[in-house]
């Protein structure tokens, strides 16, 4: 460009009559120039803004390649997961799969179906109904296509979305679980992590307590499963609409009461003179938030009747639901609190959480009622109630109790040992048989010694060694050692899978 203006100026100046054209062609080139810097700023910091993470990112390994190359070392790489996640290596994914199995299995004994969603979801799906504290929490950011996103922090607002998106198609009742992955950036400590997963099970459809009995039932059922017992844990019960009913007997307004319970569940980590302020600027006077605090410090039923009186919906609600624990088995696992309002804005009625009787660890799980939910987001209101179980709390408790079983090895059902490299084939087969009988077969890899089979059959906690050599292989035959009893056998080829399912029947 700066040539080509060079040129019209010689040419300009040696040529008057092409001063004209000169001025004129001079002028464009300056109003381009401003034009092209100006949208080369904008270019960079809409590409800043919308993918700050790729640019930094891209950025960064240049910075680091430069630096190799100028030094001549390597950066280390850093060998941990992110602050607040997790690696699984395998014997933490036997742990994981053996808590998920259980929790699987107690829900498909309820009737529930499996359901998943997107981990990532639009940012406003949370802000709209979560309340102030996890939405501080949200790992969110602008995407590609500068759309507003965050990784899930719950999965309540995704499954919403699904049943709006189906509608009066779907029959109801809904009788749903999942367990997804969860992220919040929160402060750590034990039991809590910025990422965790979180055993789900919800109902819609059903306005009555039965539901949330159901959803008691489900949560007690795992306690048992697992070795837990009533004097472990507890659950502590109540009703949103206790509070609600005191505080619209004393004039609070309807729009303050969501945010008021927020704060009442701040109670249990702060002291009430940290957040007295926060419960002025809504309008609760001091008489009020006595009143309010004298009605958390209930923790039985009868006493709660005397400050609500006998009439009140919310003491009925609890009555029965005390009731239907009692039909199902599980009274002595409830407990009525009524500090126990959970955190979440959008829950209405009835609230519950479990809780370590020796009070070591945070809450293990909780749920409640959140019948308006949907009309959060535009929808028709529809009765909802559910709980989140996270993996985290629950692993801790376990620890303590000595409950978890050994998940340090890998067990498998044979170890199929080729005495050479030249029966590999023949051995390879042999495994392929027994693994079409669902029999788990670890077939060895490598040139290895009968000393070295048998150490790592023991490892793996087989119950059979297969054998192969080139003299059985030529008749027909391999043989098949039970490591339990100490017997070796010859068996035909070709019945050699037969025998171990026989065999794995019978011990």
């Amino acid at each position: 460009m700066r040539r080509v203006v060079a040129m019209l100026m010689i040419m300009a100046a040696s040529a008057p009559r092409c001063a004209a054209f000169s001025s004129s062609f001079l002028s464009y080139e300056r109003r381009g120039s401003q034009a092209f810097k100006m949208l080369s700023r904008q270019s960079t910091r809409s590409f800043s803004v919308s993918m700050s993470g790729t640019s930094q990112g891209r950025a960064s390994a240049a910075v680091a390649q430069s630096k190799e190359k100028s030094t001549g070392k390597k950066e280390k790489l850093d060998l941990k997961p992110p602050k607040g996640t997790r690696d699984f290596y395998p014997e933490d994914m036997r742990m994981r799969n053996w808590l998920f199995g259980h929790w699987k299995d107690v829900a498909r004994l309820h009737g529930f179906e499996e359901y998943d969603a997107p981990v990532l979801e639009s940012e406003e799906l949370y802000i709209r109904k979560a309340g102030e504290e996890v939405t501080q929490q949200l790992y969110n950011f602008e995407d590609k296509g500068e759309r507003r996103v965050s990784l899930r922090p719950e999965m309540t607002p995704s499954l919403a979305r699904m049943v709006m998106a189906r509608g009066k198609s779907l029959t109801l009742p809904v009788k749903w679980f999942s367990i997804p992955q969860c992220w919040r950036y929160e402060r750590m400590t034990r039991g809590r992590r910025r990422e965790h997963y979180q055993w789900n099970m919800d109902i819609w459809g059903v306005p009555g307590i039965e539901a949330e009995a159901e959803l008691l039932s489900a949560i007690v059922t795992f306690f048992k499963r697992v070795g837990i017992t009533s004097q472990d844990v507890g659950i502590k019960v109540n009703s949103r609409a206790v509070l609600s009913e005191v505080l619209t007997a004393m004039g609070v307004p309807a729009d303050k009461f969501a945010a008021t319970c927020v704060l009442v569940d701040k109670l249990e980590k702060v002291k009430l003179d940290d957040i007295r302020g926060e419960m002025q600027e809504l309008g609760l006077t001091d008489e009020i938030i006595t009143k309010l605090v004298a009605t958390l410090s209930i923790k039985d039923l009868d006493a709660l009747e005397q400050t609500l009186g006998n009439g009140s919906k919310a003491l009925a609600q609890l009555k029965q639901l005390m009731e239907y624990a009692e039909a199902y088995g599980f009274r002595d696992w409830l407990i009525f609190d009524a500090s126990v309002v959970r955190g979440l804005a959008y829950y209405t009625g009835v609230v519950f959480e479990g809780f370590d009787r020796k009070g070591e660890l945070r809450a293990i799980c909780g749920g409640g009622r959140y019948d308006e939910l949907l009309a959060t987001f535009g929808g028709e209101p529809l009765p909802a109630v559910g709980f989140g179980f996270g993996d985290a709390v629950i692993a801790e408790l376990l620890k303590d109790r000595n409950l978890l079983p050994n998940f340090d090895n890998n067990k498998v059902d044979v170890v199929v040992f080729p005495l050479s490299p030249s029966v590999y084939a023949s051995a390879a087969a042999v495994s392929g048989v027994v693994r079409s009988k669902s029999i788990s077969s670890d077939l060895v890899l490598e040139d290895k010694k009968m000393k070295w089979a048998f150490k790592h059959a023991e490892r793996l906690g087989a119950s059979h060694l297969v054998i192969i050599g080139e003299d059985e292989i030529a008749k027909g035959i391999v043989q098949v050692k039970n490591l339990a009893k100490g017997e070796q056998v010859e068996v035909e080829v070709s019945k050699v899978s037969d025998f171990i399912a026989e065999q794995l029947a019978s011990s």
